[in-house]
């Protein structure tokens, strides 16, 4: 399917890896100028060469952290007028909620709401004036079911969710879209760390983790970063523009509810 976005310029945060690079990779296959993002200027650079080659998609890497505004400046300085913004960032390790002193709270409210809103402000009016813009933010199947050790990221990302659903129907006549991708488990850095963690928490090995992990998705399997990145491309493409304000859960099943 043609998305219709071809030359269309995208900003993906945080996307020298994971979910963050499967989205830049699919986005750049669709024909979209992409701004890849992250803190580690070799796998930065590797991401973007990877990215280039496999498209021949105009790749421009910015080492940055997302979360000052020193970052986000280079980023707009990089792609002054998006038509995409993906909004991506990682979350607060797993923690015991007891052990979430005040200091980790803030950290993690902005690094996962104050940061994505930051952004949105500073590109959603331009996008209006255009008349076309594709905002989204991948949060977490946390913000719908909550898991434990999860607290702080599922608070801040929820509080997300909440402050733009409002927006995203103030905006909506003028072509600009904001929706939200909530990830499951999928089979990326990100997953084993926490699983690692977790089994550290629990004192459990970490296979016997990763097996209740598996028992507990109905589809039997993590999702893949490539399948995620076709879902982000498809919400930014131009046969998206009735769906907004929308949490896209992908979990193979998990959370179990009709509605």
């Amino acid at each position: 399917m043609d998305l219709g976005i071809s030359g269309r310029k995208a900003i993906v945060c945080a996307s020298s890896r994971g979910l963050g690079k499967a989205c830049a990779m699919a986005l750049a296959e669709a024909g979209c100028t992409v701004v890849v993002n992250g803190r580690d200027a070799a796998t930065l650079g590797a991401t973007a060469d990877e990215i280039r080659k496999a498209t021949k998609a105009t790749v421009i890497a910015v080492v940055a952290d997302v979360s000052t505004k020193e970052g986000q400046d280079a980023l707009l300085a990089a792609c002054p007028d998006p038509d995409i913004l993906v909004n991506n960032n990682g979350g607060p390790p797993p923690k015991d909620f007891r052990q979430v002193d005040r200091p980790a709270m803030l950290e993690g409210v902005v690094q996962n709401m104050v940061t994505p809103l930051e952004l949105v402000q500073r590109v959603i009016d331009g996008m209006m004036e255009r008349g076309f813009g594709r905002i989204v933010n991948i949060t977490s199947a946390s913000v719908k079911t909550p898991l434990v050790g999860l607290d702080l990221s599922s608070g801040a990302r929820a509080g997300l969710t909440a402050f733009l659903a409002g927006v995203a129907r103030e905006v909506a006549h003028t072509g600009v879209t904001i929706n939200f991708m909530l990830p499951g488990m999928f089979d990326t850095d990100r997953l084993q760390g926490s699983m690692k963690r977790m089994s550290e928490m629990k004192n459990v090995p970490i296979e016997t983790m990763r097996a209740e992990r598996l028992a507990s998705v109905p589809a039997k399997r993590f999702g893949t970063a490539e399948e995620f990145g076709k879902v982000c491309a498809f919400l930014a493409s131009a046969h998206a523009g009735y769906i907004t304000g929308q949490n896209i859960l992908l979990d193979g099943g998990t959370f179990r509810s009709a509605f």
